[in-house]
């Protein structure tokens, strides 16, 4: 084992603050990484909160990170100390199921290994993240990063991005396609970027007519202004493809009746409460409603080089840890454009 430091929750109700713990040392086939920058991603604060129940104290969030490889064990071929690298959503899986073989291992039948407050076979405890100075994972769930990349920016694209690649390629979003985004936080500004790049018409659907300029910055042909009853109904039975990112409650159906025929939307906002939707605004067009997770390492790595060779990153605010409090509250106000990053040389600063 090895001494590491963090930031951690102890309760539900008590803020983030100084955590020291230990690691394990790498075995034959882990990478340590010193973790340069780590994303601050809203489920963060859902889980640090307990707000989706079954949260596991003290909680080390963070799974969104970037950082520098330290030490390799016997077996890694992959990696070499020195390498760039970067941490996602998962550090394991069974490996065995179908869904893992089919480099799904987001869908594990099993049960994937998240990041953070997971069972940790290794340990007998519970995983603990990124908002610390070092991880240690299993080679088969690191990723490479590209070089010429901002590595702050690059950071949040292990989870934003990848949550918005992976159904637009799931679906075939390309050229010649109308495609929406609704809403343009986090994941939203991740969505417009890569349906841009995929060759698609997007529109961008916000609450808020002060994002209109981001919006078509970003790469949005067209925003609308999701309140403006006449606006939507322009809309209507005109879109292959709509990404919806809204976690908080709101009219999915609005956005269904924008599909055109066999159009699909899928939904990577998860709004704690049900959405009620009518079986005859699917029946009638023979629309389609789905959902989405993040991908699987093979799919990440894929978005990575994707976004490389797009130059595509994610706009983000880089704040010290001692800021971390703050960054929660402040994105539940949406006063973020459009993603936190901590700077983890800020950590050191306080060991």
């Amino acid at each position: 084992m090895f001494h590491c430091y963090g930031y951690a929750a102890t309760s539900s109700d008590t803020p983030l603050a100084p955590f020291s713990f230990e690691r394990r040392n790498p075995g034959p086939k882990d990478v340590q990484i010193e973790i340069l920058y780590c994303g601050v991603c809203h489920s963060d604060l859902h889980r640090v909160r307990n707000e989706w129940g079954g949260t596991i104290y003290p909680c080390v969030p963070g799974h969104e990170m970037v950082g520098r490889v330290t030490a390799v064990g016997a077996k890694v071929t992959k990696y070499k100390v020195g390498d760039v690298a970067g941490v996602g959503v998962m550090v394991d899986s069974c490996r065995e199921c179908a869904n893992c073989r089919d480099g799904l291992e987001q869908f594990c039948d099993n049960g994937n290994t998240e990041t953070y407050n997971s069972y940790d076979k290794h340990t007998g405890g519970h995983t603990l993240g990124g908002y610390s100075s070092h991880i240690v994972v299993d080679e088969h769930f690191v990723l490479r990063i590209p070089e010429g990349l901002d590595l702050a920016a690059v950071a949040p694209l292990l989870c934003a991005g990848i949550t918005t690649y992976s159904p637009l390629r799931r679906w075939k979003v390309g050229p010649g396609q109308k495609v929406g985004i609704v809403g343009l936080g986090g994941l939203g500004h991740m969505g417009v970027k890569i349906a841009k790049a995929l060759g698609a018409h997007v529109v961008l659907f916000t609450t808020s007519s002060s994002k209109t300029e981001d919006a078509e910055r970003l790469g949005a042909a067209e925003v609308v202004l999701s309140t403006d009853g006449k606006a939507m109904a322009q809309q209507a039975n005109s879109f292959d493809f709509i990404l919806d990112t809204v976690s908080a409650r709101h009219d999915v159906a609005a956005y269904l009746e924008l599909l055109r025929r066999d159009g699909t939307l899928t939904q990577v906002g998860v709004p704690v409460e049900p959405q009620p939707i009518h079986a005859g605004t699917l029946v009638a067009k023979r629309r389609n409603y789905a959902g989405s997770a993040i991908g699987g390492i093979a799919e990440t790595q894929e978005m990575l080089d994707f976004c490389a060779k797009h130059n595509i990153v994610s706009d983000v605010e880089l704040i010290s840890i001692d800021q971390v409090n703050e960054a929660f509250e402040r994105m539940l106000r949406s006063d973020v454009k459009y993603r936190f990053v901590i700077d983890m040389k800020t950590l050191k600063a306080r060991q």
